[in-house]
């Protein structure tokens, strides 16, 4: 697939983390220190919004039932998820980020 925009640099700021969708696909994009990552949105568990939960260093946490998942390999990381995260190849053009989708 091509890389698509789905983002301002500067929309996305150090420590944080953004939920898009393109393409059909519900993203979580977050930025660790300038290096961004890209991974699915919708938690293996229950199907809540991972963007809705909280990024606590490389991980992020659900919201709905605490599980938590490394943002650079999707891997479940703590349950109760047992299904890993999707994740997309991010690349930067300019000021705009690109994911694999």
């Amino acid at each position: 697939m091509p890389f698509v925009k789905i983002a301002a640099k500067k929309g996305v700021e150090p420590s944080r983390m953004l939920g898009v969708e393109t393409n059909g696909q519900k993203i979580l994009l977050a930025n660790l220190d300038g290096a961004y990552y890209a991974m699915g949105n919708t938690c293996t568990h229950m199907g809540c919004m991972l963007s809705d939960g909280d990024l606590i260093g490389e991980k992020v946490k659900c919201a709905c039932h605490g599980s938590e998942f490394s943002l650079k390999t999707g891997g479940v990381v703590k349950g109760p998820a047992k299904k890993p995260e999707p994740t997309y190849l991010v690349k930067i053009e300019g000021d705009q980020i690109m994911v694999d989708v």
